[in-house]
């Protein structure tokens, strides 16, 4: 690629953009923003040797071109499917990937530590280090961190912005830019430092006319130095640069790769370049199932998600009380808030993506009289952990905090699973954690959030809505607070339960309960439907409650069963698998946990990712088995 003539560089661009449209329309994923990043990431591949020079892409949703460039051309067709390629950069896959990244804002600190560590040691010197960053990942504090520490420290570190949705410098034209270009130059940087030179030189002192010089020094160094945020922080900049111009790029990258400080090369790109559908849509075709090429139809499904039950409850209850404000990070289209955006703009707060921003901020809404409601990814609301703990929780403010794409989470692999909020967040005091089953049981659980008037989290998965039963219309009462629902078979099998009954009836086992969060609820119906054709009665009781949790109310559910099967859609350590298994040992009743495995899960189907943990219908339905009939089961 390097020695590619450059008049040969678009027919490249062209095709691995056709490459992508044509993969991801079968298998769904990041389309607009790696569109849009496609001559950028040529450029930057053309100019620095990777892997000895490193390309760390931030949140790394947009290295498509990077993968196709770096040897996985062959293997991009199973880019997010079960057994294949990461849709996001992936150390195991190849050396020109330096981390697993798929958070925003990390990739400034990262490229910061590791070319510090290069810069110590004697035979990685002059080794470089490019960061890619979109204006949206700029948003998160971590970022403006690392900023200001890579402008203490004073390497050479190379942010490239990639600027696809808002201007971050005022500076905009053909003027700008050849200034831009200018300050890359060795002239203007002894110039630069001989201006400093003579205007440090000025004295002032804190009286009024020192107060003068002071400013009027300021002046000078605005007027004769490119200034803006980047610089008050001590890089070098560059740009706005057109991101779909490569030579302009290539001439940029190679000047900042001479400099011996940080530099920022701003470029601007377009989400979806190349394919109209994304280019007009680019916030449907950010993260996007399997699609019609020929017109971007997206393939949906008939059945209810709840994404889509959530969105729809929080305009209705929003509709009855003012007091509601709900709260996104940068995330209002896929937490189902964008309906809510719409309807009550003035109550609708986007901050960016800064989580622990989000979380802070709610407290302080709640705190001057509103109810907010937070809604943010399982695995998004980790990086606000703390936050929960000091200014929702030790506060004892009313918030409601939604985890969408809790459990188990398809296609994107290990760094975004929703496995670990019931470990972290249930130990917690003061906050109250549910698990609802279906879009009623959802409702349920939201009208009892907005009166709670205590902070509550409600957390649920990334699928459809079940079908409905009766009993996950249940109402939240004082008497029902830290309750489940009992679902007995005869209400979602009644076909299969009335051999119970019959005097031909199949040889029994016993009599098993199936307790489940409310995430897993679909896998645990196809359990026990599973043991009712095989002459075991399974009930299924789905955990509500998370905390607080009703210890005598479940004792008495316990009674009439010969065993219990605790599942769950977190990890299985700190989970409250153990602790619920604790409690039917101490009642006589035997008991087996199944929750998810101490180790990262990869990407596949809800299905696969099941199955590969053990954690199916079938296995579900064999550690019942077992429980209830021992070594007659099979």
């Amino acid at each position: 690629m390097k020695k590619l003539p450059k008049e040969r560089l678009p027919e490249l661009a062209g095709e691995i953009r056709r490459k992508i449209i044509e993969v991801l329309a079968r298998n769904g994923g990041h389309l607009a923003s790696n569109l849009g990043c496609v001559e950028l990431t040529i450029a930057i591949h053309r100019v620095f040797d990777s892997p000895r020079d490193a390309v760390i892409f931030d949140v790394s949703h947009q290295c498509y071109t990077h993968k196709l460039l770096t040897g996985r051309f062959r293997d991009f067709p199973s880019v997010r499917l079960h057994g294949g390629i990461s849709g996001f950069t992936k150390r195991c896959e190849s050396c020109h990937d330096y981390f697993d990244n798929g958070h925003s804002s990390t990739s400034i600190s990262q490229g910061l530590g590791l070319l510090t560590a290069w810069n110590l040691d004697e035979k990685s010197r002059g080794r470089k280090v490019v960061v890619v960053i979109g204006d949206g990942s700029l948003t998160g504090g971590m970022a403006f961190e690392a900023l200001s520490h890579a402008g203490q420290i004073s390497k050479n570190l190379i942010v490239v912005l990639n600027d696809n949705q808002m201007s971050i410098s005022a500076n905009t034209g053909a003027l700008s830019r050849t200034l831009s270009m200018f300050t890359m130059t060795r002239s203007y940087q002894r110039f630069r430092y001989f201006i400093d030179g003579i205007v440090d030189r000025i004295p002032f002192s804190e009286h009024h006319l020192g107060k003068f010089i002071f400013r009027l020094k300021r002046a000078i160094k605005g007027f004769c130095l490119s200034v803006n945020f980047f610089t008050d922080l001590g890089f070098e900049y560059v740009g706005p640069l057109d991101g779909h111009d490569m030579d302009s790029m290539e001439e940029a990258f190679r000047r900042a790769a001479m400099l011996d400080k940080p530099v920022v090369v701003h470029v601007r790109t377009k989400k979806g370049k190349g394919y109209s559908p994304a280019e007009n849509d680019p916030a449907s075709f950010h993260g996007v199932g399997p699609f019609q090429i020929t017109n971007g139809v997206v393939e949906k499904f008939d059945s209810l998600s709840f994404t889509e039950s959530f969105s729809n409850d929080i305009v209705s209850f929003a509709s009855r009380d003012s007091r509601i404000a709900a709260i996104t990070a940068a995330m209002s289209k896929g937490t189902g808030l964008d309906a809510f955006s719409r309807k009550f703009p003035e109550r609708f707060f986007d901050v960016g993506i800064a989580e622990e921003h989000a979380v802070t901020f709610a407290s302080g809404l709640a705190r001057g009289g509103m109810v907010p409601v937070v809604a943010i990814y399982s695995t998004f609301m980790q990086r606000a952990v703390d936050q929960v703990v000091h200014d929702i929780a030790i506060q004892g403010v009313h918030a409601v905090l939604v985890l969408d794409r809790a459990g188990v989470v398809p296609s994107d692999g290990e760094t975004h699973q929703g496995l670990f909020d019931i470990a972290l967040f249930r130990p917690v005091p003061n906050l109250v954690m549910m698990s609802p089953a279906s879009a009623a049981d959802l409702r349920a659980c939201l009208e009892y959030a907005f009166g709670a008037e205590a902070p509550v989290m409600i957390r649920y998965p990334k699928s459809s809505c079940p079908s409905e039963l009766p009993s996950f219309s249940t109402k939240i009462d004082s008497g029902n607070v830290g309750r489940g629902i009992f679902v007995p078979c005869d209400e979602f099998e009644p076909s299969l339960s009335v051999q119970f009954d019959c005097e031909q009836r199949p040889r029994q086992f016993g009599k098993v309960l199936l307790v489940t969060t409310g995430g897993m609820y679909c896998e645990v119906l196809q359990a026990a439907r599973i043991l009712l054709q095989a002459g075991i009665r399974a009930d299924i009781y789905t955990l509500r409650f998370l905390k607080p949790f009703d210890v005598a109310s479940f004792r008495d559910v316990l009674s009439g069963f010969d065993g219990v099967v605790f599942v769950e859609d977190g990890v299985r350590i700190g989970g409250i698998g153990e602790f619920l298994s604790s409690v039917a040992s101490s009642s006589g009743v035997r008991s087996s946990v199944m929750a998810f495995p101490d180790r990262f899960l990869p990407q596949g189907t809800r299905e696969q990712i099941c199955a590969d943990c053990g954690m199916s219908p079938k296995d579900i339905a064999r550690a019942a088995g077992m429980i209830v009939g021992g070594s007659e089961w099979s």
